[in-house]
């Protein structure tokens, strides 16, 4: 039988809200070695931001520690339900070059699956390598959409 992706994403999430502002998201992400919140209101899943985010369209742009998270957030992100295999999972994070992804339940944060949770639990280690190895390749001097 599949492993599920609910075997292994994390639980632990750190979350903000559209409340929170650029200055306090890269607090979050300093003090806890993170590079990816994802936003929500109440338990539902309304968008993420990365560190790239934050340097791309936060300060890149002009914009104060101060400014609200709405100005950073990336909104059409990919998700997965929690019963999603693993290799299914793997495959998207691939094709689309995604490092994290947020896994749903009815519209709601229900973890986060990340390419290092597939490869450093061995599991589907061939998908997860090509995972990894797919989003880590240099473009080809395209220009690729953001998606996290």
């Amino acid at each position: 039988m599949a492993r599920k992706v609910s075997e292994l994403m994390s639980t632990d999430c750190v979350t903000a809200t559209l409340l929170d502002n650029v200055y306090e998201l890269a607090v979050l992400m300093r003090d806890h070695d993170i590079g990816f919140v994802p936003i929500v209101d109440g338990k539902k899943l309304i968008g993420v931001v990365t560190d790239r985010d934050l340097v791309v369209r936060g300060y890149a742009a002009k914009h104060s520690g101060s400014t609200a998270v709405a100005e950073v957030i990336t909104t059409d992100m990919k998700t997965i339900d929690a019963d999603t295999t693993v290799d299914e999972a793997a495959k998207l994070m691939a094709d689309n070059q995604i490092r994290r992804l947020p896994v749903v339940k009815n519209g709601e944060l229900a973890g986060i699956v990340s390419i290092g949770d597939l490869a450093v639990r061995e599991i589907f280690v061939n998908e997860a390598g090509d995972a990894l190895s797919s989003i880590s390749q240099q473009g080809s001097g395209e220009s690729h959409a953001a998606f996290h």
